[in-house]
């Protein structure tokens, strides 16, 4: 995964502070200690699948003795009934770490699979799909990771990770081209400016600064063909804004390089997956 592996824990550990508190009192009190079990991780519908380390990490961390096996690898398309991992060992500790496991599997799958349709559906253009940062708070990377192995590019992981002048901020300093100029003169060189255009006149002004991608914000599809006709391959565009799937072809086909999601991160469905003896 591209996830720092101490981050991963620090992130487990919390999701079962929460969930179990000091112990799973129904386990402690039902469940002979002794008694060992195998369980089935079952796709109930069909999905993308992602997070099936995160799965393993948080079992292991509740009961590092856990084997656990998978019949599939992230990335994988599976069909409804499909076992996609096994998980062996003390049945207590596989009960509490159940809905932890679950919860994260099928919200990581979810956004897998809505991914991979929106990813589908401008397979024959130039356009890429690229995510927001509109995520679960303390989700981010996860749900980024799980957008990657749906189909999508990555966009920013964090306000650090790139130079994008909104229209706030543009508006408080007031001049597309001296903002772009002030950025180029003080970021490290490998930083890329990004502005967000609302009108063709900004993105000229864009254009004439320097700017290394211009997103175009709720532009209409005459006014993304215009500038794309505009900058001539010379700047790369990203569309956003009010995206989905009955639009997102028609915005890919005005040429435009990227396409920005933020509804597959902030409200994907989860997939229907199951712990079963």
């Amino acid at each position: 995964m591209l996830i720092n592996n101490n981050l991963l824990i620090d992130y487990i550990k919390n999701w079962l502070r929460e969930d179990v508190g000091n112990f799973d009192l129904t386990s402690q009190i039902i469940v002979d200690p002794g008694i060992h079990k195998t369980f089935n991780l079952v796709v109930r519908e069909p999905a993308i699948i992602s997070g099936l380390e995160v799965a393993q990490s948080i079992f292991h961390q509740v009961d590092s003795e856990l084997e656990f096996n998978t019949f599939c690898n992230d990335k994988d398309r599976v069909k409804s009934g499909f076992k996609i991992a096994v998980v062996s060992g003390k049945a207590s500790a596989i009960l509490t770490a159940e809905r932890v496991v679950l919860n994260i599997l099928q919200r990581m799958c979810g956004i897998a699979t809505m991914t991979d349709d929106y990813v589908k559906a401008i397979s024959h253009t130039k356009a890429r799909l690229v995510d927001t940062r509109k995520t679960t708070p303390g989700l981010r990377l996860l749900e980024k990771y799980a957008f990657y192995c749906g189909g999508g590019k990555n966009h920013r992981f964090g306000l650090d990770s790139g130079v994008m002048l909104k229209d706030n901020h543009i508006a408080l300093f007031g001049d597309i081209f001296e903002a772009v100029k002030r950025i180029k003169e003080r970021a490290p060189i490998l930083t890329k400016v990004e502005v967000e255009c609302d009108t063709i006149a900004q993105v000229k002004a864009s254009v004439n600064a320097g700017a290394d991608l211009i997103m175009l914000d709720n532009m209409s599809s005459s006014e993304m063909k215009t500038a794309v006709d505009l900058v001539n391959n010379n700047i790369p565009l990203e569309c956003s804004g009010n995206v989905n799937l009955d639009n997102i072809r028609e915005k890919a086909l005005t040429g435009v390089n990227y396409i920005s999601v933020g509804a597959i991160t902030q409200s994907a469905t989860c997939i229907d997956i199951g712990l079963d003896a």
